[in-house]
């Protein structure tokens, strides 16, 4: 089980029941847990700085479950979900699916299924909290860097079999000395060793993907 502090369960139903039940039982075992009585109650109060992830009933009036997640994924929100549901089908569990939900349980479920649904959606919370920070924390070095950094950063990573400082330096009509002294720099403010770490910082954190 998954319980750190930060992580919240956040769990969503019409049926107050459900909810206080749900709840009772994940704080037993440890979880922090937020009931909502209505889709619209949880989109007010949500935080997207946040982490945790979120117990979702299906088949809501006003504002069903399927349109919360439409709603969170409009947002750029990522928490992730696990819809639960008296009557739901392949075609609602499908959608449910496709945007990116982490499983979909027909009431009655066994505690033990959805608990472990539960931690799997707060590691995968955790591993895409933690890939943002990195970007984050990558895209600041990278601003830190002059404008000639930027330009040879780009270079070595777009073209790794022609980074050497010769390569560079034919590209860019600069001395292979000059590259050296920049390339040097370009590791130290990126706080990576190779080039080979730069490219794959680049990758894993889309550094120099144009948005």
């Amino acid at each position: 089980m998954q319980s750190e502090s930060e992580q919240k369960v956040f769990v969503v139903d019409d049926d107050e029941d459900i909810r206080t039940s749900l709840s009772r039982a994940l704080k037993t075992r440890g979880y922090a847990t937020r009931t909502f009585g209505s889709a619209h109650e949880f989109l007010d109060a949500y935080d997207p700085e946040l982490s945790g992830c979120l117990i979702l009933d299906y088949g809501m009036p006003e504002m069903s479950g399927l349109d919360l997640q439409r709603a969170l994924v409009a947002r750029g929100a990522s928490l992730p979900i696990i819809f639960i549901t008296g009557h739901g089908g392949v075609p609602e569990s499908v959608q449910a699916m496709k945007l990116g939900a982490v499983d979909f349980l027909e009431k009655p479920f066994r505690q033990e299924v959805l608990i472990k649904q539960i931690d799997a959606a707060l590691k995968l919370d955790a591993q895409a909290r933690q890939g943002r920070n990195r970007a984050r924390d990558a895209r600041r070095r990278f601003e830190n860097l002059t404008e000639r950094e930027r330009e040879i950063a780009e270079l070595l990573v777009s073209n790794p079999s022609s980074s050497s400082s010769k390569d560079v330096a034919r590209q860019l009509d600069i001395s292979p000395r000059t590259v050296d002294h920049h390339r040097a720099r370009i590791l130290e403010k990126m706080r990576v060793n190779s080039v080979a770490e730069l490219v794959d910082l680049s990758i894993t954190t889309h550094l120099f993907e144009k948005s």
